[in-house]
């Protein structure tokens, strides 16, 4: 994998890499060590959405905007693309290939670059809660979905994407609405602070009650924050944390072993956990523990 990041640029190097991941010089490396020559137009037709897109509804005021600056200046820096069985899939530049359509042209400028599938959804993710907001809900899911492809723990993950613990946590709470009050807040109908209040309350009818109420009475959060005090509300109890609250010596061990296997070791429940990718994978694994294996 070290081998691949490097071959795909610098700009990967640096976003895939282990520190607090910055999508804003991401696409500007990526295109500075790309050669002219590199960069080919392909036809719109035959670009689809990314499929780990978490967004899944535009600003349509926005792109018309962008289409209109499309029109008259062209499309200032390509998309990003990775070739498929059929045509190409969007990393980067969803916005700009939307736009382009509304502007009415046949082609778009692109670098085509290979990602897996945790890449793709980590640069989605990346590019649109640093440079446009998510609303909350495609936010929290995008956030379960990389937690749970990547296998990392909240804290693994609010570190690498620069946010807090309580942040993280606060988002995936909001899955757990009904549905009804999720549809609320996608349509920026409700607050995330009206949201993360009601996420605490473990009874649904009560919930969707509050949530009639906050549209049609127009409640603040602290308004809300006060019935749900005064009304003495049932809250969901404490999530289990032990997963997370390992000993430091355990958390010491995984670093270290880690650092020597190359690949994500995990310690519980009394188990080393070491994953590999492929048979390739496990004999280097192998190799490094000083395993050998002899065949008949």
């Amino acid at each position: 994998m070290e081998t691949k990041r490097k071959a795909l640029g610098k700009g990967l190097e640096q976003l895939f890499s282990n520190e607090v991941i910055n999508f804003e010089n991401f696409e500007s490396e990526i295109v500075a060590s790309t050669k002219e020559s590199d960069i080919i137009e392909i036809p719109l037709e035959e670009i689809r959405s990314n499929p780990y897109q978490p967004r899944k509804t535009f600003n349509d005021e926005s792109l018309k905007e962008l289409s209109e600056s499309i029109k008259e200046y062209g499309i200032v820096q390509p998309v990003i693309v990775k070739k498929s069985i059929k045509g190409y899939e969007l990393i980067a530049g969803e916005r700009r290939t939307k736009a382009a359509i509304l502007a009415g042209l046949e082609k778009i400028p692109a670098i085509i670059k290979d990602f897996n599938d945790q890449e793709m959804m980590e640069v989605a993710l990346i590019e649109n809660i640093q440079r446009e907001d998510l609303n909350p809900i495609d936010e929290a899911l995008a956030y379960e979905n990389i937690i749970k492809i990547s296998n990392l723990t909240q804290e693994e993950f609010a570190k690498k994407f620069g946010k807090s613990r309580s942040h993280i946590t606060n988002m995936l709470g909001l899955l757990k609405l009904p549905s009804a009050t999720k549809k609320l807040v996608e349509k920026n109908k409700i607050s995330m602070g009206h949201a993360r209040a009601l996420s605490k309350i473990s009874d649904d009818e009560l919930i969707n009650d509050l949530t009639d109420r906050i549209i049609n009475e127009s409640l603040s959060v602290r308004d809300l924050e006060h019935i749900i005090a005064i009304e003495n509300v049932p809250k969901k109890n404490k999530l289990n944390r032990k997963v997370d609250e390992k000993s430091i010596h355990f958390i010491i061990y995984e670093k270290v072993m880690r650092e020597k296997l190359g690949t994500k070791v995990k310690i519980k429940d009394n188990k080393i956990e070491i994953p590999f990718v492929r048979e390739k994978d496990l004999e280097r694994i192998l190799e490094i523990l000083g395993i050998e294996i002899t065949g008949d």
